[in-house]
């Protein structure tokens, strides 16, 4: 590919981003902020959401437990107190379904949906470095991580959320992204930029190290990319911490995008301790 091509390229691509998005529960109270970034950001992007939930082929489904989608809305001021389930759709645009996938393992039917659904973005909740690891137990393979290629914003333990759980109100203001030569951050950068589109949030471009990636935005000027210096895990949390942004957005290696969100070594670390939500961004 040339490179005058990439603009159009990447416009085409982002266009048809925000299409679907899904968000697996395992009906903790933990979980509940995790929600309500899935439900604020369809309601955003006017797109399905599909809830997930992974249990034993023997198991009973439990649908009643799943997120009350109405009674939220109801509260967020966006239903009347007498609407109906089928009201959703009708006056929010969100087709909201609760999936109920039957497999002994969770990753690996968690992995056979997600492949055969294809959302365009995955809002999970983590419970720090032991949440990451029951949720994948090695059954994560590599052609997951290589097919799924989407966005995935997780909601740590010690994340201050974006979206009020009680109004539903979105503050997402400035957004820390740190980058680095390898992987490349263009493509990340354009799909941020469209994720963020009308939100008015800040992007505070960073890189941990000597020489800073030389980045070039849309109409050939260069981006301003801060330095900064020490390790990189605790520098960036740091910055998060200090600033008080709003999340944390990294680029990911496209084809190890979802093994990277759980096991990579800096992502993870950053998600486990994260002050704030962070997206991982396929590059």
């Amino acid at each position: 590919m040339q490179a005058e091509e990439l603009p159009g390229f990447i416009d085409t691509w982002y266009r048809k981003m925000i299409r679907a998005i899904a968000h697996p529960t395992d009906f903790s109270a933990k979980g509940r902020s995790a929600f309500a970034h899935a439900l604020s950001l369809a309601l955003a992007s006017r797109c399905p959401l599909d809830l997930l939930h992974v249990h034993g082929p023997h198991s009973q489904d439990h649908y009643e437990r799943f997120p009350h989608v109405r009674e939220v809305l109801v509260r967020w001021g966006m239903l009347g107190p007498h609407a109906t389930i089928e009201d959703i759709e009708a006056t929010t645009g969100v087709r909201v379904r609760k999936v109920e996938i039957r497999d002994a393992h969770a990753a690996d039917g968690l992995s056979q949906f997600l492949l055969s659904h294809h959302p365009d973005l995955l809002v999970m909740a983590t419970h720090g470095r032991e949440g990451l690891n029951r949720w994948v137990r090695g059954s994560v393979s590599r052609e997951l991580a290589h097919k799924l290629a989407a966005p995935v914003l997780f909601v740590g333990p010690n994340a201050r959320p974006f979206v009020d759980w009680n109004t539903g109100e979105m503050r997402l203001h400035d957004i820390l992204v740190p980058i680095d030569h390898e992987p490349v951050p263009l493509r990340a950068l354009h799909s941020l930029k469209h994720l963020m589109k009308g939100m008015n949030a800040r992007i505070d471009i960073v890189h941990v190290g000597e020489e800073v990636p030389n980045l070039m935005d849309e109409n050939g000027g260069t981006l301003h990319v801060r330095r900064l210096q020490g390790a990189v895990v605790e520098r960036i949390l740091e910055e998060a911490g200090t600033r008080h942004a709003s999340l944390i957005a990294m680029p990911t290696a496209g084809h190890h995008a979802f093994l990277d969100a759980f096991r990579g070594r800096t992502t993870d670390q950053v998600i486990a301790r994260a002050p704030c939500p962070v997206l991982t961004l396929p590059t």
